[in-house]
């Protein structure tokens, strides 16, 4: 698994989505690297760790990103947010802070969880994946950028980098979609021990923002802000991201409200449904 690292000051481990790199991140690495030493991940199968077949689950993963990595708050958007609350939850002392962008700890609906994504998305792409690679990660990346005022000129940025090293490995794909669809952290939340903030996106159509809110509501010490973006904020609203993140880092090791609610914040959008 290739670990890169950019910039200086205090370290903080990023890790992408589905079928995405580290690259992806763009501006807000530009933001971020001024005050911070970044390790950017790339998940095997996925960007600089194309060859890398090691199974894409959580535990394999997780293991060998603390081993290379300094103690840090990590932060993961979309499926990577799996990897890093799963990190969180298991060493703390590895890493003392968490951020979660666009992420939850389910992605599926369940009767308990009415705000998840249809399981049928998952098995519509993994279906597509055995058909054509490439074309399937094209209609993702129309999705990331739906609801998005400057949704076509998204799509052609997200386009020139996604590819830049490849199409991610059919494999590791199909590993992150089972991923998705099966993976139900919630139980584990109230047991979280370290400060987190969970950011929503008002005009995401892949995670619901109502349901990083209920996420939140379910974690001591947890923070929840809403940016005015779609499923990638870094490519539309990376300076408000980057300060969300820059101020939470600051003072991740102040008290915050038991269960995020009182502590919830509307970035330049609509005000917070919960």
């Amino acid at each position: 698994m290739q670990i890169s690292t950019r910039g200086s000051g205090p370290p903080l481990v990023l890790i992408h989505g589905w079928a995405m790199h580290s690259d992806l991140f763009g501006r807000l690495l530009d933001r971020l690297a001024a005050h911070r030493t970044l390790h950017l991940v790339d998940l095997p199968g996925h960007g600089r760790s194309r060859d890398d077949t090691s199974p894409l689950d959580l535990e394999t993963c997780v293991q060998v990103i603390a081993d290379a990595t300094p103690p840090a708050p990590w932060l993961g958007w979309s499926l990577g947010g799996l990897f890093a609350l799963h990190a969180a939850l298991s060493w703390p002392a590895q890493v003392p802070a968490l951020a979660m962008l666009c992420s939850t700890p389910r992605f599926v609906r369940a009767p308990d969880w009415p705000r998840g994504m249809d399981v049928e998305i998952f098995r519509r792409f993994e279906a597509d994946l055995r058909q054509d690679v490439h074309a399937t990660i094209e209609r993702f990346l129309a999705l990331e950028t739906l609801g998005c005022e400057t949704a076509r000129g998204n799509v052609r940025e997200l386009r020139q980098h996604a590819f830049l090293h490849g199409d991610p490995a059919p494999a590791a794909l199909t590993e992150g979609l089972h991923l998705l669809e099966n993976t139900d952290l919630r139980a584990r939340l109230p047991t979280l021990t370290v400060p987190s903030l969970w950011i929503g996106a008002r005009r995401d159509r892949l995670v619901d923002p109502r349901a990083v809110a209920s996420a939140a509501a379910l974690t001591p010490m947890a923070r929840h802000v809403q940016l005015d973006s779609g499923h990638a904020p870094f490519l539309t609203h990376a300076e408000a991201l980057a300060e969300v993140v820059a101020g939470f880092l600051v003072d991740a090791n102040a008290t915050h409200p038991v269960r995020g609610r009182r502590d919830d914040v509307s970035v330049r959008g609509e005000p917070v449904e919960p």
